[in-house]
């Protein structure tokens, strides 16, 4: 959605309606989202689903690396301490034996366009295990000239990874930032000064890497407007191509270790929605597209041209402009994407490996996405992304916009009776919006981010 106002980043004009954010509400990364995944999915869920990927479809991978230097407190990711060789090698053993197993099910079939890393750190392992990896995917896959990208932890990021990206034609790195406030860096559990970012950046530069994102957060312990906003000017001062700006997600019954975050210290809801408000000015200002809610890119940069064009997708790793309607994750607790499903790995990596070593597919969990499934999730996928949606009349949605009353009355958006748009002060409100479609929204809100 490429909804862009003329505010002052000193005051922004978002009208603040309190009470149509209270309820917490997914990212919507999939629907449906992974907390309708119920157990007794196993592998020929999946082997099923390769078996009708067609010869020249297009297919997306990730690869999860669930493991890091060092765990940071904030993190909701799947990882642990890269402290221990032998576990690490062992996971990294399984991850080869995976790729073969599912490279041996599709038979050639699929093109493989594009490979994402993620994490964890991926340069938690050593650079020739990353070599082993990309080897072991071109040996595999059929790979179609892939776009590769790959998560960097800054810290421990030398040039010899930076060489290691290069030889094997990255091209896309994103950056975990989060503040370059060093007093919040440690209120969070990431220290890493500005200096160490300013290198890493530089490194891949300087290894031919076209597109640097950096990851930032608002709503940290602590965090005032003025230090959002050096860290938004510190950023763009380094030149990333794009930057996410993420609403820290505060869940401590759910992620135990933030609970080493002091609670009291998080801005309230008001002090967030203005933060937000202030990042999206901030980076226009600077010359940024914003894409979406929390996504910035800049002019001619193939993700504004996605939302630019209304060709802007959302998949797993947020914003995208991937169109592969098939995306097969590779690693403890990655999640896979079919048009008729949604299908997750082993999440524990001690069992992931066990399934691995009896030559069994690692699926544990997963969703069948039946006809409204599909049909409600292109209207939230559309809200999200180009901020209107067709309503389908195959699917009775009176219920639907009878609660979308209450975000009409305040100006936000418009419903006809074949589509419905956001209107331009409705960005904050995106999510929330969308939810409203959302038919499994109705309980177990507890698990989820704040709205904005």
């Amino acid at each position: 959605m490429t909804i862009a106002l003329a505010r002052s980043a000193a005051e922004p004009a978002w009208p603040f309606y309190p009470e149509l954010l209270a309820t917490p509400v997914p990212r919507y990364t999939s629907y449906p989202t992974a907390a309708e995944f119920v157990e007794g999915f196993d592998g020929e869920a999946l082997g099923t689903a390769l078996d009708h990927v067609s010869a020249d479809a297009p297919v997306s991978l990730y690869l999860h690396i669930p493991y890091c230097r060092e765990i940071c407190w904030y993190c909701g990711c799947n990882t642990g301490a890269a402290n221990r060789s032998t576990r690490l090698n062992a996971y990294l053993e399984s991850l080869l034996r995976e790729i073969a197993l599912v490279g041996a099910r599709l038979d050639g079939r699929g093109r493989i366009r594009r490979i994402a890393f993620g994490g964890g750190s991926p340069n938690a392992i050593a650079p020739q295990q990353f070599d082993a990896l990309v080897e072991a995917l071109t040996r595999h896959f059929t790979l179609d000239d892939p776009v590769l990208s790959v998560e960097i932890d800054p810290r421990g990021f030398g040039s010899d990874w930076a060489e290691t990206l290069r030889r094997n034609r990255v091209t896309r790195a994103s950056l975990g930032v989060q503040t370059l406030a060093p007093r919040l860096q440690a209120a969070i559990g990431r220290v890493q000064p500005v200096e160490t970012i300013r290198r890493a950046t530089q490194l891949l530069r300087g290894a031919g890497l076209d597109s640097i994102n950096f990851d930032l957060m608002y709503g940290l312990p602590g965090q005032t407007a003025r230090d959002l906003l050096e860290t938004l000017d510190e950023s763009v001062a380094m030149a990333p191509d794009r930057l996410a700006v993420f609403g820290y997600a505060h869940v401590p019954h759910l992620i135990p270790r933030q609970r080493r975050i002091d609670a009291t210290a998080l801005p309230d809801a008001s002090a967030r929605f203005r933060q937000a408000a202030l990042a999206h000015d901030r980076l226009i200002d600077h010359g940024f597209v914003p894409v979406g809610f929390d996504h910035f890119a800049r002019p001619g940069d193939a993700l504004a041209e996605a939302a630019a064009s209304g060709a802007l997708r959302r998949n797993f790793q947020g914003f995208t402009e991937d169109q592969a309607e098939i995306l097969i994750g590779l690693g403890a607790s990655a999640i896979s994407t079919f048009p008729d499903r949604l299908l997750q790995n082993e999440k524990n990596a001690g069992r992931y490996r066990e399934r691995i070593a009896a030559g069994a597919l690692p699926v544990n969990k997963g969703v069948i996405r039946d006809a409204e499934d599909r049909l409600r999730g292109t209207v939230i996928e559309r809200l999200l992304t180009t901020g209107r949606a067709e309503l389908p009349r195959a699917i009775d949605l009176a219920p639907e916009i009878a609660r979308v009353e209450r975000f009409e009355a305040r100006g936000l958006v418009r419903v006809e009776d074949d589509f419905i748009e956001l209107l331009p002060q409705a960005l904050p409100y995106a999510r929330t919006i969308a939810a409203v479609f959302d038919r499994y929204r109705q309980a177990s809100v507890s698990r989820f981010s704040s709205a904005i």
